[in-house]
C-alpha cells in the first residue's frame, strides 16, 4: 500500500445546517467525521483542520488562519503537519466514503508523471476535497497562490486544481455524496437503512465502534443463526453467535493477522452449525415416536 498522509477539512460555518456542528452530526450512529476517518485508517499522519472534538482514533489538530478562511487556508494549515510524498485531502462530510475509493485515488495518483488524482461525481464535477495530491506540487502551488494574493483566505479551490496535472477517478454513485443540508443528512440516514445496504452498514458500524479489524462472512453467521433458531430454539440464535465470536477470539488470540482471525470465525461457525443440524436431526427422529399411532382408540 502506498504511504500517504491525510488532511480532513472539518471547519466551516455550516450555514446551510443552521450553524450546526456538521462533523459531529451522526449518520448511522457515527459522527460524519468518524465515518471519514474510518475510510483512511491506513494513513501515516492524520491531520484534522477544525475545532477539537472527540474522534474514533487519534489525530493531529490544527486551524486555518484566519479561522473561517476557507478550504485553501485550511489546506495550507494542514499540509504543514504532513511529511508523506502523497497527501489525501478529504472533507469531513462524506458519509459513504470507503477504503476502496481511497485506494483508487492512491493508485491513480501513482500512475504516470501526474501531480495527483481527484474524484468526479456522477454529474462529472471535480471534487478537490476528495483527492490525492503529490506533496511537493501541492506545497508549491499553495505558496505561489499565497504570494500572488497575499494570503490563502477566501480563495476558491479551483485556483489550486487549475494549476495541477490531476487524473480523474469516477467516484461512483455514493462516495462523493456530501452533506450540506438537513435534507442531505436525511437522505444519507435513509440510504443506510435500505434493504440492500443496512446489514453491511450495521456490521461496519459495530466493527468501528468495537475497534475490530476483521472481515466477517456475514452469510455464514446468518446461516448459523437460522440453523440454531430452527434446530434448537429461537433464543439460541443470538447466544450461539456470541459463543462463536468468543471461541474465535480465543482461537485467534495468538494469530498473526486478520486472515487467521477470520479463519477462526469460520471454523467456529462451522462447528456450531454442524451441532445445530445434529440437534435438528435428533428432534426429527423423535417426532414420529411421540405421535400417537391411533391403535386402540377406535380410530378407523
Amino acid at each position: 500500500m502506498t504511504a500517504y498522509d491525510v488532511i480532513v477539512l472539518a471547519g466551516g460555518a455550516a450555514k446551510r445546517l443552521g450553524g450546526a456542528d456538521k462533523p459531529a452530526v451522526r449518520v448511522g450512529g457515527r459522527a460524519l467525521l468518524d465515518r471519514v476517518l474510518a475510510a483512511c485508517s491506513g494513513a501515516g499522519a492524520t491531520v484534522v483542520v477544525g475545532g477539537r472534538r472527540p474522534t474514533s482514533r487519534p489525530v493531529a489538530w490544527t486551524r486555518e488562519v484566519p479561522e473561517g478562511g476557507g478550504p485553501l487556508a485550511a489546506l495550507g494549515a494542514g499540509v504543514r503537519l504532513t511529511t508523506a510524498e502523497r497527501v489525501l485531502v478529504l472533507s469531513a462530510d462524506l458519509p459513504f466514503l470507503g477504503p476502496a475509493t481511497v485506494d483508487a485515488l492512491l493508485a491513480a495518483a501513482g500512475e504516470g508523471g501526474g501531480e495527483g488524482a481527484l474524484c468526479t461525481d456522477p454529474d462529472g464535477r471535480d471534487q478537490p476535497l476528495l483527492a490525492v495530491y503529490r506533496a511537493e506540487p501541492l506545497r508549491r502551488e499553495l505558496a505561489l497562490l499565497a504570494t500572488e494574493h497575499g494570503s490563502l483566505a477566501g480563495l476558491p479551490l479551483r485556483l489550486l486544481t487549475a494549476e495541477l496535472d490531476l487524473a480523474r477517478v469516477d467516484a461512483g454513485p455514493h462516495a462523493a455524496f456530501d452533506c450540506d443540508t438537513w435534507e442531505d443528512i436525511a437522505a444519507a440516514r435513509a440510504r443506510i437503512r435500505e434493504h440492500g445496504a443496512v446489514l453491511d452498514e450495521w456490521i461496519t458500524s459495530v466493527k468501528n465502534e468495537l475497534g475490530i479489524e476483521l472481515d466477517v462472512d456475514t452469510d455464514v453467521l446468518l446461516d448459523l443463526a437460522r440453523d440454531a433458531a430452527h434446530g434448537v430454539a429461537r433464543p439460541a440464535a443470538p447466544l450461539t453467535t456470541f459463543l462463536v465470536g468468543y471461541a474465535a477470539a480465543r482461537a485467534s488470540a495468538a494469530a498473526a493477522g486478520p486472515e487467521e482471525a477470520a479463519a477462526a470465525v469460520a471454523e467456529a461457525a462451522r462447528k456450531a452449525t454442524a451441532l445445530a443440524l445434529r440437534w435438528e436431526a435428533e428432534a426429527a427422529e423423535e417426532r414420529p415416536r411421540a405421535e400417537p399411532s391411533g391403535e386402540g382408540t377406535g380410530t378407523p
